[in-house]
């Protein structure tokens, strides 16, 4: 049978749509139990469930949006939905193909060891930290609140710790989502790349694989040198951490997908083509990473790309580079160090803020 909401996105659960259908448009239990097939002790169970979950600011926040998306959209005469003038003044809601991007991106960093989001009330976005080995909190994502509230009402994260700013962690169910997402991803850039990899000149490997709990820039700062300082200061994890937030939120749009192993052969060569003005922020970012990688140079942006946003380890960045062993590391560091200088000298301050 149809849904009683016809205008809620297709990603919101059925649970949620009983919900808001009998709170919201005063659809009697019983009636859309009859819609769906099943007895109305199924549906008062899913509509208690999903009241509980309205202690969560996000799960509330959200229900409160979709439920004012769906006033207006009918009424029930005989338990029968009879359609209305839809509002044209609905408040924002996430698009599916959005969320879906959005969600790769986030629940990938959440994963990471120590991976937490922050979102306070009323704030616009929220701000996923790494908790560091000494106490210190590195920034590494920044999210949008309506892309928080779906991962929340899907069950994707929850709440860890409530007050004035709300920390969420990942839950076996979003890990699972990440799974299924990642590997329809893969498919299908190795569907729709395959004639242009075929073209290529080098046969380095589209598909790497890595630990989704630390990614190779983390699991090197947590190295010592030989005086026991680490290896990786903070401000040379969020610098790497910033360049592939970038290109993370660039890789989101097909439009700016662009073969990076030709732009690394284009630096070698000086033949590097201006970048265009762009509009969206998927080509912003796209933009700004152009810039990085160009005032790296050869060789440095070489191990930058494959370890900070390929997320190669250490020995297969020097395999595929022909660098001798354990030279990677200190390359790379180095490459962080001219990258944090890049971002004091042509960044904004007040650009600051990822995405």
């Amino acid at each position: 049978m149809g849904k009683l909401s016809p205008q809620l996105p297709g990603w919101v659960p059925q649970s949620v749509q009983n919900y808001i259908d009998h709170t919201e448009m005063g659809v009697p239990i019983r009636a859309i139990a009859r819609q769906q097939g099943c007895h109305a002790s199924t549906i008062l169970r899913q509509i208690r469930r999903v009241e509980t979950l309205r202690d969560d600011p996000l799960v509330d926040g959200v229900i409160k949006t979709l439920g004012g998306s769906a006033e207006g959209e009918g009424e029930t005469k005989n338990g029968q939905l009879v359609k209305m003038a839809p509002d044209t003044t609905q408040p924002v809601i996430a698009e599916a193909d959005q969320l879906k991007a959005d969600s790769l991106r986030v629940l990938r960093r959440m994963c990471e060891t120590g991976a937490v989001l922050a979102v306070a009330a009323d704030m616009e976005k929220g701000v996923i930290v790494r908790d560091g080995q000494d106490g210190q909190n590195t920034r590494t994502g920044v999210v949008d609140r309506t892309t928080a509230e779906a991962m929340a009402l899907k069950g994707w994260i929850v709440a860890s710790s409530n007050g004035r700013i709300t920390r969420y962690q990942i839950t076996a169910s979003g890990r699972a989502a990440l799974a299924d997402m990642m590997a329809r991803d893969e498919n299908a850039k190795a569907v729709g790349g395959f004639e242009q990899e075929a073209d290529t000149q080098r046969s380095a490997p589209r598909r790497i694989r890595y630990g989704l709990a630390e990614s190779p820039l983390a699991a090197l700062a947590r190295r010592r040198d030989r005086e026991g300082e680490l290896f990786l200061s903070d401000d040379l994890v969020s610098a790497g951490e910033r360049l592939r937030e970038d290109f993370e939120l660039a890789q989101m749009e097909a439009e700016v997908a662009q073969n990076w192993e030709g732009f690394l052969e284009e630096i070698r060569t000086g033949s590097v083509s201006a970048s265009s003005e762009q509009s969206n922020r998927g080509k912003q970012a796209h933009d700004r990473v152009v810039a990085a990688l160009k005032d790296l140079g050869a060789g440095l942006s070489d191990v930058t790309l494959r370890c900070c946003c390929f997320l190669e380890g250490l020995e297969t960045a020097e395999k595929t580079l022909g660098w001798s062993a354990r030279s990677g590391k200190i390359v790379l560091r180095i490459a962080l160090m001219r990258l944090k200088q890049h971002y004091l000298e042509e960044v904004d301050p007040q650009s600051a803020m990822i995405g």
